[in-house]
């Protein structure tokens, strides 16, 4: 379902009553004034129609008004609800790619676990899995108090900021990708892109996760002038790994998100890796 055009006013009111006022004038001055009885009957008619004539154009054009501010109002309101649509996709989509995701890879890995540290790896597994349900469980509640309490005091968590993506690259281990952080810039970064910049690289790793397993990735965050980059590349799949699919809404939303900042988010192939970049303009001065 896609929103409607804006609504645009088109009031014909005044044009008509301009165009019958014009007529009515036309046709007085056709009365000769050699006949003033009639010349008096036809400007008392006139008076009395002109004012006719603005009175319903008046009342046409608050009309019209009122139809074009009730259009309005409901298109804007259609607009707030497919925003919120997107956003409560967006976070679905996190709460099932990364929460459940990290659940289904820690188990796969630890179901092929053999050796004499089996019993540990599959002890820590199940610690990653537990942790991770009760997360995702917490998160689904929240999320699902908002939208039946739209007025409600549930708790939020607070924004992302360039601070948290150690924890975010240290998380990825949890399931194998063993990624290096680099050069966070020390600039002052505004709180948009810092939480882009952080949603590029949980979404990046957990592609890694997903598609590659565990092997290496790095995670590069720099600033060009005004523009933040922020990459992260892989190898390709480790050796013996299967491809776990997506929901492929990941990349898209993304996308998405970074193109509404401005930005711009590329996608490119490292032999059997890859590198995605996104490139966020950002003008934030100390």
């Amino acid at each position: 379902m896609q929103t409607a055009d804006r609504p645009v006013l088109r009031s014909r009111g005044w044009l008509v009553a301009g165009a019958t006022l014009a007529a009515l004038l036309l046709v007085i001055s056709t009365v000769g004034v050699d006949q003033p009885v009639l010349a008096t009957a036809a400007a008392a008619v006139a008076v009395v129609v002109a004012v006719l004539v603005l009175a319903w154009a008046a009342l046409h054009e608050r009309r019209q008004r009122r139809e074009y501010e009730n259009e309005l109002t409901a298109w804007a309101a259609e607009r707030a609800v497919q925003s919120e649509r997107l956003r409560i996709a967006r976070d679905l989509h996190d709460l099932a790619s990364h929460g459940l995701g990290l659940i289904t890879l820690r188990a796969a890995a630890a179901r092929r676990t053999h050796g004499p540290d089996a019993d540990a790896e599959r002890g820590a597994a199940l610690a990653d899995i537990e942790r991770a349900g009760r997360d995702a469980t917490t998160e689904l509640r929240r999320m699902l108090t908002v939208l039946r309490e739209p007025g409600s005091d549930a708790p939020l968590r607070p924004a992302e900021t360039m601070a948290d993506l150690p924890a975010i690259v240290a998380a990825a281990s949890r399931v194998g990708v063993v990624a290096t952080l680099d050069a966070v810039p020390d600039a002052p970064v505004s709180a948009g892109v810092q939480l882009t910049v952080c949603a590029v690289v949980r979404e990046c790793l957990a592609n890694t996760a997903r598609h590659a397993g565990p092997v290496p990735a790095r995670v590069e965050v720099r600033r060009e002038g005004d523009t933040v980059v922020v990459g992260a590349e892989d190898d390709g799949p480790a050796a013996g790994w299967r491809p776990h699919r997506g929901a492929g809404r990941g990349l898209s939303g993304l996308r998405e998100r970074v193109t509404a900042l401005g930005g711009t988010l590329a996608i490119d192939s490292l032999g059997r890796g890859f590198r995605v970049e996104a490139r966020l303009p950002d003008r934030e001065t100390p």
